[in-house]
């Protein structure tokens, strides 16, 4: 279930990546790849997996806030989430483009 503090996160992390990219300097602009910006936010979900493998195991040690794991967890599945939903769109227009007539 996502919270106002994960929703937040994520329009920070993608205000940042437009910000490095370029977007808001126009189309032409040159910027990013796309094979760079999905390499980014699959290194960016990694990373977030990592941090909830970590805050579970430090919780098994005792040295976590129950709260925070979960944190961590949801903000994991929201970027997982959010990944799977651009690889479906991809995959959708890529299909509805070989359907195109020449």
């Amino acid at each position: 279930m996502a919270s106002p503090t994960i929703a937040a996160n994520a329009y920070a992390n993608l205000a940042r990546v437009l910000e490095s990219s370029g977007g808001s300097k126009g189309a032409e602009a040159p910027g990013q790849s796309f094979a760079a910006l999905l390499k980014d936010a699959v290194g960016s979900v990694m990373e977030s997996g990592r941090k909830s493998d970590a805050q579970t195991v430090a919780m098994a040690a005792g040295k976590a806030n129950v709260m925070d794991v979960v944190t961590a967890v949801a903000e994991t599945d929201v970027a997982v989430s959010t990944l799977v939903s651009v690889r479906d769109r991809v995959i959708q227009s890529y299909e509805d483009i070989m359907k195109m007539p020449i």
